[in-house]
């Protein structure tokens, strides 16, 4: 079930479903959760499923599909063993599957098999009607025999060899999904790997036996990590060999390290959406909780008298939808909980207290997911973690992904004005593409296009106003890139802001929404209106023209600042954006940004030097000092709100950890540094509730930089005003970073940037501190 958002819960709708087409089997593997574990349910139903069944199956499903509105569904032919079924039985199943579906959703067809009846007739059956085929084999034939032999004692690994051999010939070879292994800890994991992808799979998926706290799995050696260190082994031989063959198991682990969604039902915390159905038509939870106790798969529902929808809303389905509020308190304190998802549910049953324990391979899953995650954490953290230019030129890239797709939403609605503009700005990507991009580039262009996006998705008409937006940014391109052609401009209240460049206002011939056409001249730009054209200078200032100020660069501050107090779209912080500054506020501005920079520069010069790079604009910002730095925006990178009126240390405050935030936020538009944020809450510094994890990293993020500076004022004999973020609590910002190198929201890569914060805290001050407080002494 999936919370609405009104206290009420919706129903997650099933999409898996394995119907059992025949109850019995002709091997007696000893490992088998139907016939070796608790329940024995299997006794009473009849042998196959019957054409009733059948028939009433497909029109539940297509029911199903047809309420939901689900756009495919997956069938899984099952047993037993399904092909004691006969292709008589089961092309009667896949015809009256296909007429159901057909029309409704895509259908997914499917069988897992242990292979030893695979023959012509039934992959000529497979091939008709798209079915896939999954066959069970656990490795070479010592590995195989130990488990999966006929009930005399025979072997069953030849004929499962032959069976393969001709699902991989040519004609069959589309139907061939797969093998899968149960894995046993007695056989050689490197030989077991070996032979299966010798038989070239398109996947193989490794299954842990099945086992419950009441029957525990063998463990020979007496260690209570064995599958671990198996799994483990074979990990390392599938690295070697260069990851020769899907492994769902491995691939899962590193979907989730990543941020990802889990691709097995045994692992993390998805809902499961999968049911069973009998051959009698009773539907039942997941067929492995027969290993729990007589029963614990039944729901007391049928085919005949119930609807799917009334199977999901039974309380034991429930529980397997509830994600992380489905895992026991003690998994869900443990880190690992978002890859693992407290094993598969089957495993956790515990008679004292039925399912809410952790997996009964716990220490074996938490041992392979940490030592998957030591192994290839290196080669898949984010290269926007570490590398500056990387993470510039996705955030470039993400820009233009954004416009692209606004281009894309807004379709037939954008009118002639907008193509037209579009149609320019392809133009100047050819003929001046560095002219182009700096105008993408600008910060507040982002913040238009989210703006524009987010409107259009609403459902809000687009109006005039992306067309004008857009050829504002085509004549601003012209412009820069010394064209010689005209961009025509909708002007809009009398002015009209080109980005990058200055507001213009519009002279008085000029009527609302009238076009005028801006090209490049000397030292500037000319606009025609009607009849009438002016001359303006790029950067000297005119009655009705405001060029963008830029600073020089100075100091730390290693390069030209744009101040930005013209563009519309500036107003994207967390406080509003300041009027234009006069001539006399941008000077004493000026000056208390040099002062910032010089303070910083003296007292934690890395930091300073960190704090300059890529920063390319200025925007100042309303409010009282006390009113919160405000500092990252919804733009583009390179940007930064500053409070106008703060004194020099509240500016260098400001700057420092705004540009802190910024980048934390420029990080996590484009890597992937937690999931599921909101699952779970954290005590923050300065906080009086607990907060998401994206929060208690974005304050630890800035806190560890203002911490620094504090440490490093302390050294030169100056304390903290109580101005910003500087004043912070050594003490809680550890305890902040324990809770942060703890939290299971954590990707890989976001442990990286956590784990060099820790560094940077424990270690990084050092280094500034003595600098600064040799600079003092000087």
């Amino acid at each position: 079930m999936e919370p609405t958002g009104d206290g009420a819960v919706r129903l997650v709708p099933f999409r898996e479903f394995v119907v059992k087409v025949h109850s019995r089997c002709d091997l007696a593997c000893d490992h088998c959760y139907v016939y070796e574990h608790a329940d024995q349910s299997w006794r009473q139903q009849p042998k196959a499923l019957s054409e009733p069944v059948a028939q009433r199956v497909a029109a539940r499903l297509a029911e199903h599909a047809a309420t939901h509105g689900l756009p495919s569904l997956t069938v899984i032919l099952h047993g037993g063993e399904p092909l004691l079924a006969g292709p008589a039985r089961l092309r009667t199943l896949c015809e009256a599957l296909t007429r159901a579906l057909d029309g409704v959703a895509a259908l997914d067809l499917r069988i897992h098999t242990n292979g030893l009846r695979l023959g012509v007739p039934f992959l000529d059956l497979f091939s008709e009607y798209g079915v896939r085929v999954g066959v069970s084999l656990d490795g070479d034939r010592t590995a195989n025999d130990r488990h999966r032999r006929f009930a005399d004692g025979r072997t069953s690994h030849p004929l499962v060899l032959k069976a393969l051999e001709l699902l991989r010939q040519e004609r069959y070879r589309h139907l061939y999904q797969g093998l899968l292994c149960t894995v046993d800890v007695g056989n050689d994991p490197r030989a077991v790997l070996d032979a299966l992808t010798s038989l070239e799979p398109p996947r193989i998926d490794f299954l842990l036996p099945h086992a419950t706290w009441e029957t525990p799995p063998a463990r020979p050696d007496g260690r209570p990590d064995a599958y671990a260190r198996w799994l483990l082994r074979a990990f390392d031989h599938w690295e070697a060999q260069g990851r020769p063959v899907p492994v769902r198991l491995f691939d899962s682990l590193l979907s989730t390290l990543r941020g990802g969604p889990s691709l097995t039902e045994s692992l993390g915390l998805a809902p499961t959406d999968l049911v069973v159905v009998e051959t009698d038509g009773t539907l039942e939870q997941a067929d492995s909780l027969k290993t729990a106790h007589e029963g614990a798969a039944a729901t007391g529902f049928d085919v005949f008298r119930h609807s799917f929808d009334e199977v999901a809303a039974h309380p034991g389905i429930r529980a397997r939808q509830a994600g992380l509020a489905g895992v026991s308190a003690e998994c869900r304190r443990c880190p690992v909980v978002r890859s693992c998802g407290g094993g598969l549910y089957a495993h956790r049953y515990r008679a004292a207290n039925g399912f809410d324990n952790p997996s009964v391979y716990c220490a074996d899953l938490r041992e392979l997911v940490e030592g998957v995650e030591a192994r290839t954490a290196p080669a898949v953290i984010a290269p926007e973690v570490a590398e500056p230019a990387a993470l510039l030129a996705s955030q470039h890239e993400l820009t233009r992904v954004l416009l692209a797709r606004l281009h894309s939403d807004m379709a037939e609605a954008a009118g002639e004005d907008w193509q037209h503009s579009w149609e320019l700005l392809a133009a100047v990507e050819t003929a001046a593409p560095d002219a182009l991009n700096a105008v993408l580039d600008h910060p507040y262009t982002r913040a238009w296009v989210l703006a524009a996006l987010a409107s259009v998705r609403r459902g809000r008409p687009p109006g005039a106003e992306p067309a004008r937006q857009l050829s504002a940014l085509a004549a601003a391109a012209v412009v820069r890139g010394r064209l010689e052609t005209t961009a025509t401009v909708v002007h809009r209240g009398g002015a009209l802001y080109l980005p990058t460049l200055g507001l213009l206002r519009t002279g008085p011939s000029a009527e609302e929404g009238r076009r005028v056409g801006i090209r490049a001249a000397d030292g500037g730009f000319s606009v025609r209106e009607g009849g009438t054209e002016t001359r303006f200078g790029l950067f000297r200032e005119a009655p009705r023209w405001q060029p963008v100020r830029v600073f020089p660069g100075t100091g730390a501050w290693v390069g030209p600042m744009a101040l930005e107090d013209l563009d519309p779209y500036r107003d994207c912080f967390s406080r509003p954006p300041a009027p234009r500054l006069d001539e006399a506020g941008a000077e004493g501005w000026q000056r208390r940004l040099r002062a910032a920079w010089a303070l910083l520069d003296r007292t934690v010069p890395a930091l300073a030097r960190e704090t300059a790079a890529g920063l390319g604009t200025l925007t100042p910002l309303a409010g009282g000092a006390g009113a919160g730095p405000g500092g990252a925006g919804r733009c583009g990178p390179g940007a930064l709100g500053v409070p106008c009126p703060a004194g020099v240390r509240g500016t260098a405050l400001a700057l420092l950890t705004g540009r802190r935030r910024a980048r934390l936020r420029e990080l996590t538009e484009v890597a992937d540094l937690y999931a599921l944020d909101g699952e779970w809450l954290h005590e923050s510094p300065g906080r009086e509730r607990p907060v998401p994890v994206s929060e208690l990293l974005a304050d630890v993020y800035a806190r560890v930089a203002a911490e620094r500076y504090r440490r490093a004022e302390e050294l030169g004999g100056r304390y903290g005003d109580g101005d910003g973020d500087g004043d912070g609590d050594g003490d809680a910002l550890k305890r902040a970073l324990d809770r942060l190198s703890g939290a299971a929201e954590l990707t890989v890569s976001g442990k990286a940037v956590v784990g060099e914060l820790r560094r940077e805290f424990e270690s990084g001050a050092v280094g500034d501190t003595a600098k600064g407080a040799a600079a003092g002494e000087k």
